[in-house]
């Protein structure tokens, strides 16, 4: 079968960085894009990124090129349950680029960087319905350890 060469190609390692320019970030918004789809664009994306910055968060990326193809948001947080611990806000890698072991290697990346800080744990939440990315995290050695409630602050007031 003959196959044309991709950018994508698995065999072509990827190069773990933080997204970090205007520019950058932009390009990282087709990614994001696939687990937060209510974000509009890349200026929402922008937006929110930058506020959240003020807050600690992080744009980790598996690029290719300039391409990125993985994702985790992040940041430093501390609390009672956990201590001082490391929070994954975002994680994705794309549909297409899955198999890969892309998010192993950011969440790799984020434990160490959460040694590195001295947390105690590092911390993300999945949805109840989100079976395989479950799987993936136990695989990653990540347990399951809370069952997260909210509720919109519009429907209790």
């Amino acid at each position: 079968m003959n196959q044309a060469h991709s950018n994508d190609s698995p065999r072509e390692a990827a190069a773990i960085r933080h997204a970090e320019t205007e520019q950058e970030l932009r390009a990282c918004f087709p990614v994001m894009h696939e687990l937060r789809p209510q974000l509009t664009d890349e200026e929402d994306l922008l937006q929110r990124i930058q506020r959240m910055r003020g807050q600690g968060y992080q744009l980790l990326a598996a690029w290719r090129g300039h391409k990125p193809l993985a994702l985790a948001g992040y940041r430093l947080q501390e609390n009672l349950i956990y201590g001082r611990f490391l929070y994954v806000d975002d994680l994705i890698v794309t549909q297409a680029s899955r198999g890969q072991r892309l998010g192993a290697q950011l969440l790799q990346y984020l434990r160490a960087q959460a040694h590195k800080a001295g947390c105690d744990a590092l911390v993300l939440d999945t949805a109840l319905s989100n079976a395989l990315g479950q799987r993936f995290y136990f695989r990653q050695g990540l347990l399951t350890r809370a069952i997260r409630f909210s509720v919109p602050v519009a429907e209790t007031a």
